[in-house]
């Protein structure tokens, strides 16, 4: 069974499925050793480990590389984000296949121009509704895969309002789209009725510190969401455990402690060490094989 199938069987199933955000494959194996069903490529995450910000400054290839890592180091499915599609209709053409390619079992594609900026900054642009819905058309005609999902994520509440975003996400979904993600809801009443007007499933974007209202997940499922995705959970969680740490050894000219007392072995646990340690003797006959000098 292909990844992009088991997640259409999870969306078919009740209820809603959290996918927190890795960025990277130990990230992405530590959601999965927590119990969760999938995964998320978080766009933001990916351009922190080039070093950029998430101002749309990494390319369709560079993404689709990152993505591919981390479908490589989960049996999960694996949803990414795709930006704008990386140009026009014909440019969101070979991103599909691409993502495909890298074994992913869905995207989002997005209504801002190109470079485009994270859904929770100020000052973001939108293009014209019927540029976005031809990317939408695009994308599902191109898929090789079926099961692959297409999300098309509109911006449109931050330039446009409220009922741009949801009328832009009807449309999408009318033109294709398998998942509505309306960005930056700025109230709860706006979070819950995102559900109840938009005219298939939808996605949650939990962002902390962002501008949608913090919500209980039992309470976004309660509301209809199918999707939440937790994008910077662990980001935000790394880059202040490592500060805090670069600051401990700084001042203590010492090895900080580790959460837990972790340990190198620990640590080499979580990628799988046990398993390729068993393989250093699995493909053995028992026979001593010499060298080729003896």
């Amino acid at each position: 069974m292909t990844q992009a199938r088991r997640f259409r069987e999870l969306l078919r199933r009740d209820g809603m499925i959290i996918a927190p955000g890795a960025y990277d494959g130990i990230t992405a194996k530590l959601i999965a050793q927590a119990g969760f069903e999938a995964v998320y490529m978080t766009g933001a995450g990916t351009a922190a480990t080039f070093g950029y910000p998430d101002f749309g400054l990494l390319t369709m290839s560079e993404m689709v590389d990152n993505a591919r890592r981390i479908a490589a180091a989960v049996d999960l499915p694996v949803i990414a984000d795709a930006d704008t599609g990386y140009g026009n209709e014909l440019n969101v053409f070979r991103t599909v296949r691409e993502f495909e390619t890298a074994a992913i079992a869905g995207i989002h594609i997005e209504d801002q121009g190109f470079p485009k900026k994270c859904g929770h900054l100020d000052d973001k642009e939108i293009v014209p509704r019927e540029d976005w819905l031809a990317k939408i058309r695009a994308a599902t005609a191109s898929r090789r895969d079926p099961d692959f999902v297409i999300i098309a994520r509109t911006d449109a509440r931050a330039v446009a309002g409220f009922d741009e975003a949801v009328a832009r996400a009807n449309a999408a979904l009318a033109a294709g789209a398998d998942m509505a993600f309306v960005e930056a809801p700025q109230t709860i009443d706006e979070v819950a009725t995102v559900p109840r007007l938009v005219k298939g499933p939808c996605l949650l974007n939990v962002v902390y510190g962002g501008k949608t209202p913090d919500v209980d997940l039992r309470e976004a499922e309660g509301m209809g969401y199918k999707l939440a995705i937790v994008p910077g959970l662990l980001i935000k969680f790394v880059v202040g455990i490592c500060e805090q740490k670069l600051a401990e050894l700084k001042a203590l000219h010492r090895h900080p402690e580790p959460p837990n007392k972790m340990t190198v072995r620990e640590v080499f646990r979580r990628v799988d060490s046990d398993e390729w340690d068993a393989r250093r003797t699995q493909f053995r006959t028992g026979a001593t094989i010499r060298s080729a000098a003896e």
